[in-house]
């Protein structure tokens, strides 16, 4: 089943992308909730026309996000987390910590465009990624600390 994205959808794809699914996810899930609209002959057009108008403000927020992107390359990140004697965190580190620490820096960012690949359970270094566009991702190296 083809398929309009109505708006971001992780592993799937983005806002506007036509995107082939299983029947029974684009029909129980996505459509219902809204994320998405089934891929007929006037929808794409619909689409087209709608890309076709709103190229110039996408190049802006691309441009945006590139220059977002260049300030947070130097950033490193240090988080306290409350440990055991062994270096272990009581519970984890997650995209949240990182949203805040990068909050009291001054950059405002959504912590559902943050990603951490592994589980952060120990006291070391990790990184994550942080995807501002769909073409402009950046790399935050972060060091977790016992406090």
């Amino acid at each position: 089943m083809k398929i309009i994205l109505k708006e971001d959808v992780s592993g799937l794809g983005y806002k506007d992308d036509v995107v082939e699914v299983k029947d029974g996810y684009g029909r129980n899930y996505l459509i219902p909730t809204g994320k998405a609209v089934i891929a007929s002959a006037s929808a794409l057009k619909v689409l087209a026309e709608n890309q076709r108008q709103r190229a110039h403000k996408l190049a802006k927020i691309k441009a945006d996000a590139e220059a977002l992107a260049a300030q947070l390359t130097d950033v490193k990140l240090t988080i306290g987390a409350k440990t055991s004697a062994t270096g272990t965190i009581f519970g984890s580190v997650n995209n949240i910590q990182i949203a805040e620490a990068l909050e009291k820096l001054g950059f405002n960012i959504d912590r559902k465009i943050i990603e951490i690949k592994e589980a952060v359970k120990e006291v070391g270094n990790y990184t994550a990624t942080v995807k501002l566009h769909k073409e402009v991702a950046v790399e935050i190296p972060f060091e977790v600390v016992a406090e």
